[in-house]
């Protein structure tokens, strides 16, 4: 059926896979929130949020991007560009992903729905940041590390420094390797006047700030570690990230930058199932 063709490229377009990258953070703030394993009803219901939060925002950006990823070699066959599918088409599924996050929100609790629209009108705003400032990159990590920070209101309805700490851990993280990632689109984006941190100082300064973005998210890590009284489990967890970060960096340079993907979606896929995992179980055993 066309309505099955048409979602399965979708999915693919806006990469809903790639909803691993914020989830784990989610789902880990929910279980320090709840001191132990949450209510399986408030999981389902966070999951519901993230998923329809992230489908309309990367829907979205799509729309946006369309007429720039037709013209950047390395996106024109993207599927709207390459007319797989219509405009039409991802206009709806943006509404209907929007209206699954705001309604999961409504079924946490009244606080987490009336923060659901203002969250959303920042995930969608994210698509023009490129085009009025080099620090977009963090305005990204500010709509993953929204995650973490919701999942917290969802089962306690309030904000400590826990929540906070975690949305600034995914921030940097998220900023650090998109800086990576938009290495890739320097010239092009001198040509569109688009901006970025790698476009405004150079790839050699920008892997540095990403860099040192990594290494500031290790810090914050580190004190979460001692906020939370977490053991040995989670300190291992935590020095891996490390390890995957170091790894990440070593894979990238300024005079080749044919093993972003692999730095990008290979290393970063594994951090945030990692510390999920180990300061999870760390809390749960």
């Amino acid at each position: 059926m066309k309505l099955w063709s048409n979602l399965r490229t979708t999915l693919e377009m806006i990469k809903f896979e790639h909803t691993l990258f914020a989830l784990p953070f989610a789902l880990l703030s929910a279980l320090l929130a709840s001191g132990g394993f949450p209510k399986v009803s408030k999981l389902f219901w966070i999951i519901m949020a993230m998923v329809g939060a992230r489908s309309a925002a990367m829907a979205f950006n799509r729309i946006a991007d369309w007429r720039i990823d037709s013209e950047n070699p390395r996106t024109r066959m993207r599927a709207l560009p390459a007319g797989h599918l219509s405009l039409a088409f991802a206009a709806c599924f943006t509404v209907v992903s929007s209206l699954l996050f705001v309604t999961a929100a409504y079924q946490l609790n009244p606080l987490c729905l009336w923060l659901s629209f203002p969250v959303l009108f920042i995930l969608l705003f994210y698509s023009y940041t490129k085009r009025v400032t080099s620090y977009t990159h963090l305005f990204l990590g500010l709509c993953l590390g929204l995650a973490p920070l919701g999942a917290w209101i969802a089962i306690r309805g309030d904000v400590k420094l826990t929540p906070v700490l975690l949305c600034l851990i995914v921030l940097l993280w998220t900023a650090g390797f998109d800086i990576i990632y938009a290495c890739q689109d320097v010239e092009f984006d001198r040509r569109q006047n688009l901006y970025s941190i790698p476009r405004r100082f150079g790839v050699r300064a920008a892997l540095k700030v990403s860099s040192g973005f990594h290494l500031l998210m290790l810090v914050l890590l580190i004190g979460l570690f001692f906020l939370e009284g977490l053991r040995w489990m989670s300190f291992l967890g935590i020095s891996t990230v490390g390890g995957l970060l170091w790894y990440e960096h070593r894979l990238v340079r300024p005079n080749d930058l044919s093993k972003v993907n692999a730095a990008f979606f290979t290393v970063n896929s594994y951090i945030s199932v990692l510390l999920l995992l180990a300061i999870g179980l760390d809390k749960l055993i």
